[in-house]
């Protein structure tokens, strides 16, 4: 378990079992060492499919797609790959499509890597910028229950809502320097 990261609480089971009750069937992601638990529990579902992308540009149309299918998705993407999506948003916001993600923010508490730095403080101001709602989860016992009502907000209104995971909830990674 890397820096930062509470093993207390099995938070990830608690976030699978509220896309599962939101009645999230599709999961678009990029692989990612934030999301592996969650990645790895929805994989075992029978009733979600797991759509692995090349980039998460792809993510939002995928996700409208599905939404035209009759199906609810999430987008599990790190904060480094936000800005790949934003031209995509467009989308999103003109076909009035749900759009939900759930991103893992490095470039903040406790980060070893530069490069990481300028996303991890941008996608707030980014997700704001595309007129999403935004919510910062920082403790395990905040996350289901946040998610929860991203999803009830997103898949009733036809809104888009980014939750933050950050670093305190997921740990920061260790580097040798």
């Amino acid at each position: 378990m890397s820096a930062g990261a509470k093993s207390a609480r099995d938070w990830q089971s608690e976030v699978h079992q509220a896309l599962r009750d939101a009645g999230v069937t599709v999961v678009a992601y990029v692989p990612d060492g934030g999301h592996k638990r969650l990645i790895e529990l929805c994989a075992a579902d029978r009733k979600m499919r797991m759509v692995p992308l090349t980039s998460e540009a792809e993510g939002p149309c995928l996700l409208a797609g599905a939404w035209l299918a009759g199906a609810r998705g999430v987008l599990l993407m790190q904060s480094s790959g936000l800005g790949n999506c934003i031209n995509n948003f467009g989308v999103i916001k003109a076909g009035q499509f749900p759009f939900l993600t759930l991103i893992t923010v490095r470039g903040s508490w406790g980060e070893a890597n530069p490069w990481m730095l300028y996303m991890g403080r941008n996608s707030q101001p980014l997700l704001e910028l595309a007129d999403f709602h935004v919510y910062r989860v920082e403790r395990p016992d905040d996350a289901a229950e946040t998610i929860a009502a991203a999803a009830q907000m997103v898949f009733t209104c036809s809104s888009g809502a980014g939750i933050l995971l950050t670093q305190r909830l997921t740990g920061a990674k260790k580097f040798r320097t």
